[in-house]
C-alpha cells in the first residue's frame, strides 16, 4: 500500500504546526489579529534513505579515522577565514544571514573567486537574481569568473541531478528561502520547504564532500527566517551585521561546530565592494574627539583579537520627569546598574539626572570588561572633567564598587600600546603581572579609587 498524503496546517511565523485549520495561538499581527495558519500537504517519506545521502558504511574504531589532507579549504578572505576557524571545511554547511543590502552576496561572490581559483569548479546557484545580475556585480568586483559557474535555478532537484555532472569543489545557494522542491506542495519559503531544502543538502555536502554557503533572510527582530531547526541543522551560523548609516561591517560566528564563536571579521563597504578592515581598533578611534568630557577608551576582547573601542557618556540634569536612561552599543540593564554603583559607593548624586551612553562608531561592547569605562565616562560627563587622552580603562565592576579582574589583559594592553596608549587603569589584582607591558599600568581596588586616580 502506497503511503497516504497528509495535511498540516503551520504557521510561517514560528512554525507552529496543527492537525487543524485555525490561527497561531502564539504570533500576533497588527492591531492584535492572528496569524493564519497555512495548508502544507506533503506525501508520507519512503523508507530507506533521503535522496542523496551517503552510502551505509560499518562503525569503525575512532583511531582509525583518518582525516584527508587540505581538510579546510581557504576563501581568500582573511577575516572570513578568520571566522570560520581557518577556512571550510569540506562536507561542511554554513549558513550566512544579515538585513538586505548588508552584502552577504558580495561577500560570497568575493569567496567564490578564491575559491574557483584555488580549487575549481564552484557553483553558484542565484535563486534570487538573474546571471546577468550577478555578471554586473562581478564586473564591478572585478572578478573575472574562471572556474565560477553561475546558475540562475530555483529548481533545487535540479541542482542536485546537476552535481554528477559539474562536480563542483564549493556549492553556493542564494537564498535558501527562494529555492524549492517540486515535490512539496507548499510555497517556496514556507517552513516545510525551507526545513526539506536545508535538510537535503546538509546531507548532499556530508556525502560528498561538498563545502556548501547558504544565504539566509532575516526576520524584522534579526533572526534567521523560517523555522529555528534551520539553525541546528547546519554546522556554521554566521550573521553579517552594520548600521546603514556606517560604513563598516561586521561578521560575527554564532555557531561554528569546527571553530570559536568568539571571533568576529570587520570590513568597510566602498564602492569596489567590501574591503577587510586589518586594523579595526584604529578605524574606531580614526576620529575621537581630544579633550572631551565623557569619552574613554576601553579594550574589548572579541575572541582572540582586542578591539578598542571609545566609550561615550553625556549626564544632563533631567529638565522634567523620570531621568532618562539612553544606552546604545552597550547593555541597557548592565548601565543602569553602574550608575546605581556610581552613585551609591561613589558619592555622585546622578539620580536626577538624564543618562545617555554609546558605543562611537556603532561599535557593541557587552562584556563585563567595560563596566569601569562606563562608570569613568558618566563621572567624566557629571564633572565636565576630560579623562587624559592616552589611557585605556578595563575592570568589571561589583555592586560593592569593587574593581575585578578581566580575561586576556595582557592581549589587551598590548594592543592599546601599539595604537599610542601610555598608561592604563586596570584592577589591582591584575597589575601586578603586567610588568613586561609597555605601558604605566596602575591597578585600582574600588571605584573610587579610579576615580580619585583619573579624577583627583
Amino acid at each position: 500500500m502506497s503511503p497516504r498524503a497528509t495535511s498540516v496546517y503551520r504557521c510561517q511565523e514560528c512554525g507552529f504546526a496543527s492537525p487543524k485549520p485555525g490561527t497561531c495561538p502564539d504570533c500576533l499581527r497588527g492591531a492584535g489579529a492572528y496569524v493564519q495558519l497555512v495548508e502544507e500537504r506533503a506525501e508520507a517519506p519512503a523508507r530507506g534513505r533521503r535522496p542523496g545521502a551517503p552510502s551505509s558504511s560499518r562503525p569503525q574504531p575512532l583511531r582509525d579515522v583518518v582525516l584527508e589532507a587540505g581538510d579546510r579549504l581557504p576563501t581568500g578572505i582573511a577575516e572570513l577565514d578568520r571566522v570560520l576557524g581557518g577556512g571550510v571545511v569540506r562536507g561542511s554547511l554554513v549558513l550566512i544571514g544579515g538585513d538586505p543590502g548588508i552584502g552577504k552576496s558580495t561577500l560570497l561572490l568575493d569567496a567564490a573567486r578564491a575559491l574557483a581559483k584555488a580549487r575549481p569548479p564552484v557553483l553558484y546557484v542565484c535563486a534570487e537574481e538573474s546571471a546577468a545580475q550577478v555578471k554586473m556585480r562581478a564586473d564591478r568586483l572585478g572578478i573575472a569568473g574562471d572556474g565560477l559557474l553561475l546558475w540562475a535555478e530555483t529548481d533545487l532537484a535540479a541542482v542536485q541531478a546537476a552535481l554528477d555532472d559539474v562536480k563542483p569543489q564549493a556549492l553556493i545557494v542564494d537564498s535558501i528561502q527562494t529555492v524549492f522542491l517540486p515535490d512539496l506542495e507548499s510555497a517556496p519559503g514556507s517552513v516545510a520547504q525551507v526545513r526539506e531544502c536545508a535538510a537535503r543538502l546538509m546531507t548532499q555536502a556530508k556525502g560528498r564532500g561538498l563545502a556548501t554557503f547558504l544565504v539566509g533572510h532575516v526576520t524584522k527582530d534579526g533572526a534567521i527566517a523560517g523555522p529555528r531547526v534551520l539553525e541546528h541543522l547546519v554546522d556554521t551560523v554566521l550573521y553579517f551585521e552594520g548600521e546603514q548609516h556606517h560604513a563598516y561591517r561586521v561578521l560575527r560566528a554564532v555557531k561554528n561546530r569546527f571553530g570559536s564563536t568568539n571571533e568576529i571579521g570587520v570590513f568597510e563597504m566602498a564602492e569596489r565592494g567590501l574591503v577587510e578592515v586589518a586594523n579595526p581598533s584604529g578605524f574606531f578611534l580614526s576620529e575621537r574627539p581630544i579633550d572631551a568630557p565623557g569619552s574613554v577608551v576601553v579594550a574589548s576582547l572579541e575572541g582572540t583579537r582586542p578591539m578598542l573601542l571609545e566609550l561615550q557618556a553625556l549626564v544632563s540634569r533631567a529638565s522634567f520627569g523620570t531621568p532618562r536612561r539612553t544606552v546604545l552599543g552597550a547593555d541597557y540593564n548592565r548601565v543602569c546598574l553602574l550608575l546605581a554603583v556610581l552613585e551609591k559607593r561613589a558619592q555622585l548624586p546622578i539620580g536626577n539626572q538624564d543618562v545617555f551612553v554609546n558605543v562611537a562608531g556603532g561599535g557593541r561592547v557587552v562584556e563585563p570588561a567595560a563596566d569601569l569605562a562606563i562608570v569613568l565616562a558618566a563621572a567624566s560627563s557629571y564633572m565636565e572633567r576630560p579623562l587624559p587622552a592616552d589611557v585605556v580603562v578595563l575592570g568589571e565592576v561589583g555592586l560593592t564598587g569593587e574593581v575585578r579582574a578581566v580575561a586576556g589583559l595582557e592581549a589587551r594592553l598590548r594592543a592599546a600600546a601599539q595604537l599610542g596608549f601610555r598608561s592604563a587603569v586596570v584592577p589591582k589584582s591584575g597589575a601586578a603581572e603586567m610588568r613586561s607591558v609597555p605601558l604605566s599600568v596602575r591597578g585600582v581596588v574600588t571605584v573610587s579609587e579610579a576615580l580619585e586616580a583619573l579624577l583627583p
